[in-house]
């Protein structure tokens, strides 16, 4: 089953890493953290990677070129092949392009900027149990502040950045059916609206429920939470690795 990784925006929102590099690129503990991402697929047995690029996707191409195998000899069985997908297409968009590599079988896709201590096989599982075209991980968002439990003015319980108490969102690991592709229109298509909207209302998408560690990279202090996570040894998504 083929793992295809959406790598291909210009990371504005971390301008200082993605000036000089495409934010898939910007490294967690001295590796890309699409390294990462992809680790966490091939722990599991994928091993076979589309990387869907488009900003400076020359230096994700220079990197696969001779890096990962001689930073860690467990990378030198992935097979990854780097896809030009353009600058300004969209998800859906850059998704579309992909179809011609992967093919008319079931496919996990994710984005090359988030981490999470998930179960790939137990995700694969639920997919195929169910029987629809698509599975969303919902996951619960980190806290960006501590939580405060009140009684009047005085506080009863502090909690240093939880996990949020209510409400799932979308934590962008998914497993796709070919049909998927039928919901996709086009360069300008963006997953995350009208095609998943639309397979929401039809009834063909599902959530595979991740109570766990997730944390995306969006901003430079996002990076220093991951960055601590690995220099500290107790990253969760490295699976003791």
């Amino acid at each position: 089953m083929k793992v295809a990784i959406l790598a291909g925006g210009a990371g504005t929102r971390l301008a200082e890493e993605t000036d000089v590099r495409p934010k898939p690129m910007v490294e967690i503990g001295g590796r890309p953290i699409l390294w990462h991402v992809m680790s966490i697929y091939a722990r599991a047995g994928f091993r076979e990677f589309l990387v869907a690029s488009g900003y400076k996707g020359e230096r994700i191409r220079e990197y696969f070129r001779v890096a990962p195998s001689r930073e860690d000899s467990r990378a030198a069985d992935w097979e990854v092949e780097i896809v030009d997908t353009g600058l300004e297409t969209m998800t859906g968009g850059r998704i579309l392009r992909l179809r011609p590599a992967l093919g008319e079988g079931t496919f996990l896709l994710t984005y090359g900027d988030g981490l999470a201590d998930l179960d790939v096989r137990e995700l694969v599982r639920f997919h195929r149990g169910h029987g629809k075209l698509a599975t969303v991980t919902a996951v619960r968002p980190p806290s960006r502040f501590g939580a405060l439990s009140l009684d009047g003015s005085r506080v009863r319980e502090f909690s240093e950045k939880p996990q949020a108490g209510e409400g799932w969102i979308n934590g962008g690991f998914f497993a796709f059916e070919p049909g998927v592709f039928d919901y996709l229109s086009g360069d300008a298509s963006i997953l995350e609206r009208e095609p998943l909207e639309r397979l929401a209302r039809d009834g063909q998408l599902m959530a595979f429920r991740h109570a766990g560690f997730w944390q995306p990279m969006d901003t430079l202090r996002e990076k220093r939470i991951l960055e601590e996570l690995w220099q500290s040894g107790r990253a969760p998504w490295a699976g003791g690795a």
